[in-house]
């Protein structure tokens, strides 16, 4: 059964139950209340025609006075003599004929407390009064008032049915409103089951539109809003999904190369007629390659860390000028190597940061520096700004196109794969770079311009002395 359906016959039972137990008690309460007014109004009028009748002259009008008594009160009438037999009875009744004498608890001079006696006995079919009379003008002792129950529950026939006329029709309306009403709960409902249905089934671009402002509409925009959070993470993942496919292919990609070129040198190497400086030259390829891929899966080590573990970085304040300087004495070397001069201007300062990334940090981008750069110089410089520290590696190589910027600490991207790869890159050095500055709170940025050199900056917290 339809929730509409269960709606509707609920409140269709419900009414027509309430209805139903008002209507009864509304007949019950009348039918009392009838009752015990028609026992008041025959007391009353008990007492007056008893004055009236004790009144009356034993002469030839007393029956025709005795009768226009009887029709004007509507009851019948019966007088009885001080034995206790009737003296006269009004208007004649074969159903209301009165007892030949006076019940034996009428005797006893009507209880002997009350001048008027009503006898309420349920069984009985009448409204019967005894009324004793005293001084009377005649001989007549005692008043018989009765009249039927019938006549008095007359009007309750009228009121019950213009209750059960109202019941009916409030009934018939009562079904009505209740299907309308029931139609009217259970449509938002429907829809909402609905658009919540094509939503676990994957239809996220699905728009509940529920002009209401109660709690329906609010729930709707509730599921607005959930279904437009899933259609982005929807996307997100396929984004995520499509990247992490280009970045195995990548890994995959990267080490291939190398290791063709180590199975290469292998290859040569097991031939008989190779002279010695062959044979180093083949060694010394494979032995680069080697530590090409192990410098590939220590980056991708790295950012393994930097994409899941809370405890990537590990902060505390390091003398920055002390690291420059190593990383200039390291890495001078190889700037000599290919005729260029690596340069220092290098302020006193202690920043609060991982020393070992930071120094992971600056060896990528100065090593980046000198295989970019074919003549000229690659500069280090810190400078200090506020409450921060500047630091700066440019060069006077290559440069890099507008158009690479905006991806060029992607995982993988090379502005030139081929000659990226000539020069032993893999790839992640700058991802890297972005990761631990990330972890730092701080960015990598990059100013460069084709043929003009680059320019790499970062910030770091300084420590006060």
């Amino acid at each position: 059964m339809s929730i509409r359906s269960k709606l509707a016959w609920t409140f269709i039972l419900l009414l027509i139950f309430g209805i139903t137990a008002i209507s009864s008690y509304s007949i019950l309460f009348i039918r009392n209340y009838l009752l015990d007014q028609g026992e008041r109004q025959l007391l009353n009028d008990s007492e007056w025609l008893a004055i009236t009748i004790q009144n009356l002259q034993v002469d030839g009008n007393f029956e025709t006075n005795l009768n226009e008594a009887a029709r004007t009160s509507g009851y019948h009438l019966a007088i009885y003599d001080s034995d206790g037999r009737i003296y006269a009875e009004v208007p004649y009744n074969a159903e209301m004929r009165a007892e030949e004498s006076l019940p034996d608890s009428l005797t006893q001079r009507l209880r002997q407390t009350d001048d008027v006696l009503l006898n309420d006995n349920p069984e009985s079919e009448q409204f019967i009064t005894f009324t004793h009379l005293e001084g009377t003008e005649n001989p007549a002792e005692y008043l018989r008032v009765s009249i039927f129950k019938d006549q008095v529950y007359a009007p309750i026939k009228t009121i019950r049915w213009i209750i059960y006329t109202g019941m009916f029709i409030s009934i018939g309306l009562v079904i009505v409103v209740s299907i309308l009403f029931s139609r009217y709960i259970s449509q938002p409902i429907l829809e909402l089951e609905s658009t919540a249905r094509d939503i676990a089934e994957g239809n996220t671009n699905q728009t509940l539109n529920l002009d209401r402002k109660d709690e329906f509409g609010t729930l709707a925009d509730s599921l607005n809003r959930m279904a437009d959070r899933l259609r982005a993470d929807n996307l997100e993942l396929k984004r995520m999904y499509q990247k992490q496919s280009q970045f195995f292919a990548d890994i995959a990609h990267e080490i291939r190369n190398p290791l063709h070129t180590i199975s290469g040198a292998l290859e040569m190497l097991e031939m008989h007629e190779l002279d010695e400086d062959m044979k180093k030259k083949y060694i010394k390829t494979a032995s680069r390659q080697t530590h090409r891929i192990n410098r590939l899966f220590k980056d991708l080590v790295t950012l393994q860390r930097y994409d899941s573990d809370d405890h990537f970085i590990e902060k505390k304040p390091f003398d920055l000028q002390l690291m420059v300087s190593m990383m200039k004495e390291m890495l001078e070397p190889e700037a000599q190597e290919k005729g260029l001069s690596l340069k220092c201007d290098n302020e006193p300062n202690r920043v609060f940061g991982d020393p070992d990334k930071i120094e992971q940090v600056l060896e990528n981008l100065v090593s980046n520096a000198i295989k970019f750069t074919s003549e000229g110089s690659v500069q280090i410089n810190t400078r200090t700004e506020g409450n921060s520290v500047i630091v700066e590696v440019e060069d006077t190589g290559i440069g890099i196109s507008k158009e690479h910027l905006d991806r060029l600490f992607d995982r993988f991207y090379r502005t030139d794969k081929a000659r990226s790869r000539d020069k032993g890159g893999t790839g992640l050095g700058l991802a890297v770079v972005k990761g631990i500055l990330n972890a730092h709170g701080t960015e990598i940025h990059v100013e460069s311009e084709p043929g003009m050199g680059s320019k790499f900056w970062f910030r770091l917290e300084r420590v006060n002395a």
